[in-house]
């Protein structure tokens, strides 16, 4: 009787390993915008792809979220993560690559320029993922939350991370929403058409529902809380870049709505 039992997992484990993975992943690299967060402690903020497999059937799609808060396109290669992600493309999987808000910083470990050396760290994610059998999607930066015509000078998105309430800017805010991001919007795009890629115009899709919502609603989808609001935040925050839950799941929603546009096949697994 032990023998038969013996077998018959032995068979089981060879049945499952010959299976085929019936599974795609769609890979996603890119900042602090799209990022894994940590959620202990009752923590708010999220990236927007940490709620992507919400968006998708896990029996058929499976999100890998490998966006780091910080990075840059010359980050993310230099440091090697891009390497580790190359390393676990498959025949039909997908990338979706997202920077741009860091690629502005002055930093030399950082800085790339548009129409230079951006566009080239784009290109080459586009042109390995393709050399792995692997879908590139190009997506530009999302918004910042920037209701003001001159935004706060802000070295880095992430020292917001560690401001209160008052620590954020003073200037009184009007009903239009400015872009911050300029060229680096615009190479995406670019890179896109000249490679013949994937383009998801992210940061036209939240500039619409950040101005939809208005100077007052736009708040709503950020790490945006007046002191004594939100428990894990006593003292307040004023972070017109990174997401909160609610802004987290209604971008991640919109994006996984238009990558399924404009890759139909994938509409099939949208939950």
């Amino acid at each position: 009787m032990k023998k038969v039992f013996l077998f018959a997992i032995t068979a089981l484990v060879l049945l499952t390993a010959a299976m085929p993975d019936k599974t795609t992943t769609i890979f996603v690299i890119g900042d602090s915008t799209a990022a894994n967060k940590d959620t202990t402690g009752g923590k708010q903020e999220r990236g927007w792809a940490m709620m992507l497999q919400n968006c998708f059937d896990a029996n058929y799609i499976v999100v890998d979220n490998h966006a780091v808060n910080g990075r840059s396109s010359k980050s993310f290669i230099n440091e090697g993560r891009w390497d580790k992600v190359v390393e676990k493309i498959k025949p039909g999987d997908y990338v979706i690559i997202q920077f741009g808000h860091n690629d502005e910083k002055a930093q030399p470990e950082r800085h790339t320029d548009p129409g230079s050396t951006f566009d080239y760290n784009l290109a080459k994610f586009v042109r390995e993922t393709r050399e792995h059998g692997g879908i590139p999607v190009l997506m530009n930066c999302v918004v910042r939350r920037n209701f003001r015509v001159k935004a706060p000078k802000i070295a880095d998105d992430e020292q917001l991370r560690n401001s209160t309430f008052k620590d954020g800017a003073k200037t009184e805010e009007g009903d239009t929403l400015y872009d911050t991001h300029g060229l680096y919007r615009e190479a995406p795009k670019d890179v896109a058409h000249r490679m013949n890629c994937h383009f998801v115009d992210a940061n036209q899709i939240t500039h619409q529902l950040e101005q939809g919502l208005g100077r007052e609603g736009s708040k709503k989808l950020h790490m945006w809380y007046l002191p004594g609001e939100e428990p894990s935040e006593p003292k307040g925050k004023q972070d017109n870049t990174h997401y909160n839950i609610h802004g987290a799941t209604v971008v991640a929603g919109l994006l996984a709505d238009a990558l399924c546009e404009e890759i139909p096949l994938l509409k099939k697994y949208r939950k």
